[in-house]
């Protein structure tokens, strides 16, 4: 009998990934809840999908084996729920929580890495003299206590940014806030962490001063493991995500410590029977680390580069740990010793723009296969308002993703700039 693996908003590109792991033949894939409605959707409602994914899975006529999901905001937050529903292996929700509400975060993780933690502050962008009053000294950065992809996440230089950002966060928080809210009307909240719903925002000092660098692991019976670092490197704005590269090239000294103190915090916050991915600055000036977030699922954006190295996707271990299995990985079995995810960018600042030329799907597939070991992904077509596309944070639109394999550092760079050229995507700025 095949396992019977539920995937929240599976879509054919992770679906091909997942029939790359070990044992694929021994699993049968379903998709839960649609791709567009834990995604996209402007008017997301929490109970609603969990309704939905009740009313799905009450009525398979086989066995549920598994839950898994590698989307951001609300699938990570969902899946505790459905899984203690049908009696799953999984994370509790309040641990899950202690990782993905941005301020209980921080709370948690100055608690056991105070060295590692910027100065931050709750902030109610409905509150009137919230505008008069800076949480914190200039500059800093402000966003929802949950959201994702940089959306509604600001700079703030001065007390215009500020004021700019509190005005920009009333007018769309309600994106994440209400279904945020809904999620955490299922766990047990402290006390002290009463009020703090999914309407409020977060300020933090800047630490983006250093190399940034993912670590991905999981937690399986208590015991936490990290087995692969990715380098994360940040555009011209400082915001904005420009590629990720795989392995990362920080020195190792710098890689245990991280590993170290990310395996303090996930035992503190109670985090297990999961995969998780957090992130960390290294200040090499001052050879300071900081931790800027954790995150209660592996990174799909990592998985088509951990296959290019690994052999295998690590979806593997997000399938092995929700079947209650340990994982054995990394394998070192791919066909090439580098790997990168390129985030082809146009910074716009917000502005609209127009798409004036953009390949189609057969000329994609011819650059493809001109350029072995790639994999583009576009996310705009010729005539498209860039203001229309959902890969869009505050100071940037993405226009395809971009996966690259090759042997050195050197080629991986010159392939996508090859790439790039081949693609030809032109925009024009509107007012």
């Amino acid at each position: 009998m095949k396992k019977n693996i539920f995937v929240i908003g599976l879509e054919p590109f992770n679906l091909r990934l997942l029939q790359k792991v070990h044992h694929a033949e021994t699993y049968e894939f379903h998709g839960l809840l649609d791709y567009d409605s834990v995604t996209f959707d402007p008017d997301m409602d929490a109970e609603t999908l969990l309704e939905h994914a009740f009313e799905q899975l009450d009525a398979f006529p086989g066995t549920v084996d598994a839950i898994v999901g590698y989307w951001d905001f609300p699938t990570v937050l969902m899946m505790p729920i459905i899984r203690k529903r049908y009696g799953l292996p999984g994370p509790s929700l309040e641990s899950v929580l202690k990782c993905e509400h941005k301020y209980w975060a921080r709370q948690k993780q100055a608690e056991v890495l105070p060295e590692c933690v910027p100065s931050f502050a709750l902030v109610d962008p409905f509150d009137e003299a919230a505008a008069d009053q800076p949480p914190l000294p200039y500059p800093f950065w402000i966003k929802p206590v949950k959201a994702h992809s940089s959306l509604l996440g600001f700079r703030v230089n001065d007390i215009e940014d500020y004021r700019h950002a509190l005005e920009a966060n009333r007018k769309g928080i309600h994106i994440f806030a209400k279904s945020m809210t809904q999620i955490m009307g299922h766990a047990e909240i402290p006390d002290e962490f009463a009020g703090m719903d999914g309407w409020k925002c977060i300020a933090e000092s800047i630490i983006s001063a250093g190399r940034q660098c993912t670590l991905e692991g999981y937690v399986y019976q208590g015991t936490p493991e990290v087995y692969g670092t990715v380098d994360s490197v940040r555009g011209p704005n400082r915001s904005s995500f420009e590629r990720y590269e795989y392995p990362s090239i920080l020195p190792v000294t710098v890689r245990e410590r991280m590993i170290e103190a990310a395996k303090r915090l996930v035992t503190h916050v109670g985090l297990d029977n999961t995969p998780f991915n957090m992130e960390f600055y290294w200040n090499s000036r001052t050879d300071h680390i900081w931790l800027l977030e954790t995150n209660a699922r592996i990174s799909k954006s990592h998985s088509p580069m951990f296959e290019k190295v690994e052999g295998v996707p690590h979806k593997e271990v997000m399938v092995d740990v929700a079947l209650g299995r340990k994982p054995e990985y990394p394998l070192g079995e791919g066909a090439y010793r580098h790997a990168a995810k390129f985030m082809l960018r146009h910074y716009d600042r917000g502005r609209d723009g127009l798409v004036t030329r953009a390949p189609g799907s057969e000329e994609v597939s011819e650059i493809e296969r001109q350029f072995p070991g790639c994999e583009i992904s576009p996310h705009v077509s010729e005539g498209m308002h860039l203001q229309d596309s959902h890969m869009r944070d505050s100071y940037s639109t993405e226009l395809a993703d971009i996966f690259v394999g090759a042997q050195s550092h050197h080629t991986l760079m010159h392939t996508y700039h090859e790439i790039v050229d081949a693609l030809n995507i032109k925009i024009s700025d509107l007012p």
